[in-house]
């Protein structure tokens, strides 16, 4: 499944990791990086697990970045993790993206000491997150999945999560679901719930246009057990998020962004190479980077490139910083993840036009890419449903 090692030649920009300057990561080198670069289309082309890949990010101790040092971690800030983050994605993009969702709960853990799942982290234990559902449009505002609290004051769940990434190793699955035991006042639940009981199997449903070695496929409840003690927040539909929720949202959003930055910056290197190493048959022409179409494309990309940089990195550093914007809070992060991924999108695009035909072959990695960049903007909240919050907000439209 090993492909030829990437291309070794440097470009410009600091915010690629083909750059001398570009920061190290915490945890790997070129050669690590080189391997998971040379997997990346075996993985994809047979629709299989980055097995391999998740069996050296758990090594190194990548799964408990964000945990504080007593927990075996690293410590590393919102910034810093989206950092290592957009760096892995450059190299292996749905690796990156999948290991997120185990990601995105640490961060908030060790900002809240949440004991028992830092404990668990520590201990080995892969999670996982099951928030998508079928026929939800309000995300986390409410819930097809049940959960009945037990005499035990446990829940008993039931129904099915879609696109619940690193369906062949997770451990732990935070899931919201509702709780109408008392109709007049029901509630949504979020809570952990275990994979080893005879209530939770995974249907394989995954089958992609991109990002397909995520292994995102469904899990479904049927009579599952969560326990008491895993219950990390609770709200009424359409409620403001407790303390947790919040802060999953906050490691969420940026992490996803990294993750199509890395993309994109990978693409636009490809382009700038293949450009480089392109002849002409124009006379007195160098070559296709001499070009002044060429030219202006690859300057526009970086500049888009560059601008959305800057916003993820004050925003981060903002959250690192706890800067507090009151009711702009959300929307920034919203704005950072909306304006990633469509600058993502719109970036590759630019890489396949400079590059010409050959990017469109299965043997190019730009085609991969282009494939995998599509699904950024559709991870939740989707465009439509950021535009709508940041507009009514900045209108003040909303509560």
């Amino acid at each position: 499944m090993t492909t030829a090692a990437p291309p070794t030649e440097t470009v410009a920009s600091t915010t690629s990791p083909l750059s001398p300057a570009h920061p190290p990561s915490a945890f790997f080198d070129a050669a690590d990086y080189r391997r998971f670069h040379g997997r990346a289309a075996g993985y994809d082309a047979e629709n299989v697990f980055f097995a391999e890949d998740f069996a050296e990010l758990k090594a190194a101790g990548y799964l408990r970045a964000a945990l504080p040092a007593e927990f075996g971690g690293r410590g590393l800030t919102l910034t810093e993790v989206v950092r290592e983050q957009r760096q892995l994605a450059y190299w292996a993009p749905a690796t990156a993206l999948a290991v997120n969702m185990h990601l995105y709960w640490t961060g908030p853990a060790a900002a809240q000491r949440v004991e028992w799942l830092l404990a668990a982290v520590r201990d080995g234990a892969v999670l996982a997150a099951g928030h998508g559902e079928r026929g939800n449009d309000v995300g986390l505002d409410d819930a097809q999945v049940r959960a009945v609290p037990q005499p035990d004051g446990s829940f008993r769940v039931d129904g099915r999560k879609t696109f619940t990434s690193l369906s062949p190793v997770w451990d732990l699955i935070g899931i919201h679901a509702r709780d109408g035991s008392d109709p007049a006042n029901p509630r949504i639940v979020h809570l952990f719930v275990p994979r080893d009981q005879p209530g939770v199997r995974t249907e394989e449903t995954w089958d992609t246009l991109g990002v397909r070695a995520t292994r995102s496929d469904d899990t479904v409840f049927d009579g599952a057990r969560a326990e008491a003690a895993t219950l990390v927040g609770e709200h009424a539909p359409g409620a403001p998020y407790p303390p947790f929720i919040g802060g999953i949202l906050g490691w969420y959003l940026p992490l996803v962004a990294g993750v199509y930055f890395g993309i994109a910056r990978r693409a636009l290197d490809l382009a700038i190479l293949s450009a480089r190493g392109r002849d002409s048959l124009v006379p007195g022409l160098a070559g296709h980077a001499a070009k002044p179409a060429v030219q202006y494309r690859i300057a526009e990309a970086e500049i888009r490139l560059d601008a959305a940089f800057a916003l993820l990195e004050t925003a981060t550093g903002d959250a690192d910083a706890g800067v507090d914007h009151g009711v702009w809070a959300v929307p920034r992060l919203f704005a950072a993840k909306e304006f990633a991924t469509a600058t993502a999108k719109s970036v590759v695009d630019t890489a396949v036009q400079v590059t010409g035909a050959a990017s469109v072959s299965r043997r190019n990695e730009l085609e991969r890419l282009y494939r995998d960049v599509r699904t950024g903007q559709l991870h939740p909240p989707n465009s439509d449903a950021i535009a709508e919050i940041i507009g009514k907000t900045a209108l003040g439209l909303l509560p």
